[in-house]
């Protein structure tokens, strides 16, 4: 059977799940600034993506820990850094919800497009 995408090794799952992180927490953080402002683009469609494009991140770590074992490489620190500070970003968000849920929108939207900007500087790391 053909793929589309053929992701035959951990390297392959790790590149595509960096777009997926960054394109949807792009996605989701510009669309939670925007609900902030215009109620009509309030949707609960937007939870899901953002927990999807969330969620992605502890999986990219995982399979990123797994292919650095695997292959036994060296990864730039700095690559490694950003990854952590994602997951530790996600949680921040997550843990802060219930005490800025009047401001729930820019939570989110804030930390999508911080989150990124950490994906777009990992992938420029991990490249070199």
């Amino acid at each position: 059977m053909i793929t589309a995408i053929q992701l035959s090794s951990l390297r392959d799952i790790h590149e595509l799940l960096a777009w997926v992180i960054v394109i949807g927490n792009g996605v989701t953080g510009f669309w939670a600034l925007a609900a902030h402002r215009f109620t009509r683009v309030r949707h609960q469609f937007l939870w899901w993506l953002t927990g999807i494009a969330q969620a992605a991140i502890a999986i990219q770590v995982s399979v990123g820990v797994g292919y650095m074992v695997k292959e036994n490489i060296d990864t730039p620190q700095f690559h490694l850094f950003y990854g952590f500070v994602a997951l530790v970003t996600v949680g921040i968000a997550y843990s802060y919800r219930q005490s800025l849920r009047h401001y729930i929108y820019l939570l989110y939207g804030g930390s999508g497009l911080f989150l990124m900007g950490l994906g777009i500087r990992a992938m420029l790391l991990g490249n070199t």
